[in-house]
């Protein structure tokens, strides 16, 4: 294993594991919210746009407290998800991916709804006056303009997905194996005598993906938008 022991790389790797599905959990229903946040004239546009940042501005403990009250074994959505489904999101990786879902979350719809705000309307109106229809012209228009912010805004999430730490203790707990991810695994060495060393690495390994990922995302950003000049 190097100069990680077998316990840190299980934590990097449920890191990434997290992250990741975090990142595919949220992407289609943020790329919806920023549609309509950007696109929508509708009552309430105001509130969805402050419940979407919520996560930003709320301490993390307290969004995970709130996951724990609704998808709990005894919650109002975690009850009949265990009860005629069999499944338990609480203290299981699956819920540490909801978590940092909903933290991730209004990263990506801002990244998002930037690239689409960026777009002009004018290409789309061009298109509608060739004969394309709605769904058309969001396929063939739209999505591919706006896709650096997609992009972005998903390899953002997924950095800032690897040092989530608040909501997920308190939703799933620190479960080595399972819930214990970088942040977790980290504080865990803290708290133990001589475990500096190992918090050391472990840190040193979630700066380095951090780092990786937020220079990815500029460079994906800025490639695609070469790429839709040229085009």
């Amino acid at each position: 294993m190097g100069w990680l022991s077998l316990e840190e790389w299980q934590a990097v790797r449920l890191s990434l594991d997290v992250a990741t599905r975090s990142v595919l959990l949220s992407l289609v229903p943020a790329v919806a919210i920023a549609w309509l946040l950007a696109r929508g004239r509708f009552p309430g546009r105001m509130l969805l746009d402050a419940l979407v940042h919520l996560p930003l501005v709320v301490p993390p403990v307290v969004i995970g407290w709130g996951l724990l009250m609704l998808f709990g074994i005894r919650g109002p959505i975690g009850e009949p998800l265990y009860e005629w489904f069999g499944i338990r999101l609480v203290f299981t990786t699956g819920g540490a991916a909801l978590a940092t879902a909903v933290m991730s979350f209004p990263l990506i719809v801002r990244a998002v709804r930037l690239g689409l705000e960026n777009v002009d309307p004018g290409l789309e109106a061009a298109a509608a006056t060739l004969g394309a229809g709605r769904l058309d012209r969001f396929v063939t228009v739209t999505l591919p303009l706006m896709s650096p912010g997609i992009l972005a805004g998903a390899v953002t999430a997924f950095a800032a997905g690897l040092g989530e730490f608040g909501a997920v203790i308190t939703f799933v707990s620190n479960i080595p194996g399972q819930t214990q991810t970088l942040p977790l695994a980290i504080y865990n060495a803290t708290q133990v005598p001589g475990g500096e060393a190992m918090a050391a690495r472990l840190a040193l390994v979630s700066f380095t993906l951090a780092i990786s990922g937020l220079l990815l995302a500029e460079v994906i950003a800025r490639r695609m938008h070469l790429a839709l000049g040229r085009g």
